[in-house]
């Protein structure tokens, strides 16, 4: 009797943008109307919003789209967006010329953007026989860390002086 094991393959695919010239939170205005929504739905929304935050995002999610077609040969109509998330990036600081000599600085602040999409035709799990994935194991397991050493003759071989 086979027995049959599960095994877990790869649905997801993620673009990342870092330091994009935004707070964090005017970034996390929009990303909160695009989580968990099909991928040609965020498309409309993010078109039609009237945020500066909109294009970057934009771009982030034709960017995991382009990678799951590329990847996993998934087709866009099946793409869900799983997860966004946005987190606080470093802030650059400019010096403002000031009365009297003095100078102030001024914060730009930057966020880093993820954008995770999920294909959902595709399964989590696929079977795979037992003895199957015993003996990709027991490969793997026997492979020799060290390699056997060969004895070269410098002088039977060429030597070293013959290259320049």
């Amino acid at each position: 009797m086979l027995k049959k094991k599960l095994k877990k393959i790869k649905t997801e695919v993620y673009a990342l943008g870092q330091h994009i010239s935004m707070s964090a939170h005017k970034a996390r205005r929009v990303v909160d109307q695009i989580r968990g929504r099909s991928y040609e739905e965020t498309l409309m929304i993010l078109e039609l919003m009237p945020y500066r935050a909109c294009y970057p995002i934009l771009k982030l999610v034709y960017s995991a789209a382009a990678n799951a077609n590329y990847n996993m040969d998934s087709n866009k109509s099946n793409l869900v967006i799983s997860k966004a998330q946005v987190s606080e990036g470093t802030a650059t600081k400019k010096l403002k010329p000031r009365a009297r000599g003095r100078s102030f600085t001024i914060k730009r602040p930057t966020c880093h953007i993820t954008i995770v999409v999920k294909d959902i035709s595709l399964d989590e799990y696929l079977e795979v026989d037992f003895l199957d994935s015993l003996r990709c194991s027991k490969k793997l397991k026997s492979k020799n860390k060290y390699t056997p050493m060969a004895y070269h003759d410098m002088y039977t071989n060429g030597g070293v002086w013959d290259k320049k």
